[in-house]
């Protein structure tokens, strides 16, 4: 039996392929979980996608986690770049044909990256941010790459649980995201341009580029309470609350501060109706 700590990962020759997908948390080194620190440590191949951009901050956040948690370095990084997107203004059809095409692109890396670089009876890992079953496609894109391949019988792979920026959000400000009887829609910044669904009360936003909170009608903003966080769980972590028609300048202000300081943002915040009522 190995001691406490040592590798508990093995190369077979001819054996099945693992590909782990680890939820790392929101930004916060101490949100993996004990299941992510033994995924890690199984690990011989990470896959790293580098999505360009002024964005050492997550870089060094990765390295500061493989730092603590494989300080044995018995391990290969496997950098790809991150096909180009267009993030400009776009209509619902125009968007979804440009998600589609940088799908396409993507997993035309995946594919590349696994055959190449992940020997029989290995174990590689991605590293993803939050959690992998909330707004990341990593496990959508290695089914369909890996359902693709004729010996798909020798692939395995495995989703490991992450905190999320949602989770993360209302930990940060002391939330109970749902109230009695009551269902909470998360969503991106898209949907909710130009109005709130009728029937949602508490929404959680997500991706949101176009601050989306700005542009909700008078009639709906005036009754709404926003927790806005960015940058969740660093040292940096920003967290803004209060009535929406009362605080969006201000978080508009703020946001634009940050992104032009670090070079990027990434925010999460919850809007609720009729706050006080349970």
């Amino acid at each position: 039996m190995p001691p406490p700590g040592a590798r508990t990962w093995s190369i077979t020759v001819g054996g099945m392929r693992t590909v782990l997908v680890i939820g790392i948390g929101a930004g916060d080194p101490d949100h993996l979980t004990l299941q992510a620190v033994d995924a890690l440590r199984r690990a011989g191949v990470f896959f790293v996608i580098d999505k360009g951009g002024d964005k050492d901050d997550l870089l060094a956040l990765r390295t500061e986690i493989l730092r603590r948690h494989r300080p044995d370095g018995d391990f290969r990084l496997v950098p790809a770049t991150d096909p180009p997107r267009d993030r400009g203004e776009l209509a619902d059809a125009d968007y979804r044909d440009v998600v589609v095409d940088w799908q396409d692109r993507r997993a035309a890396l995946y594919r590349t990256m696994l055959t190449d670089e992940l020997p029989d009876g290995a174990t590689g890992a991605f590293l993803v941010w939050g959690d992998p079953s909330l707004y990341d496609g990593t496990l959508r894109l290695l089914d369909r790459v890996l359902d693709g391949m004729p010996d798909r019988a020798d692939w395995r792979v495995e989703s490991i649980a992450g905190i999320s920026s949602v989770a993360a959000l209302a930990a940060a400000h002391r939330l109970i995201l749902n109230r009695v009887g009551r269902p909470v829609l998360i969503t991106t910044g898209r949907r909710i341009e130009g109005g709130l669904p009728d029937d949602a009360d508490d929404v959680v936003v997500m991706l949101d580029g176009r601050t989306a909170f700005a542009t909700l009608p008078p009639e709906q903003s005036k009754d709404i309470h926003i927790y806005w966080g960015a940058y969740l769980g660093t040292s940096y972590e920003l967290l803004v609350s209060g009535p929406l028609d009362e605080v969006c300048d201000e978080i508009v202000r703020v946001r634009e501060d940050a992104r032009g300081r670090r070079g990027w943002i990434m925010d999460t915040y919850l809007l609720r109706r009729g706050e006080g009522q349970r």
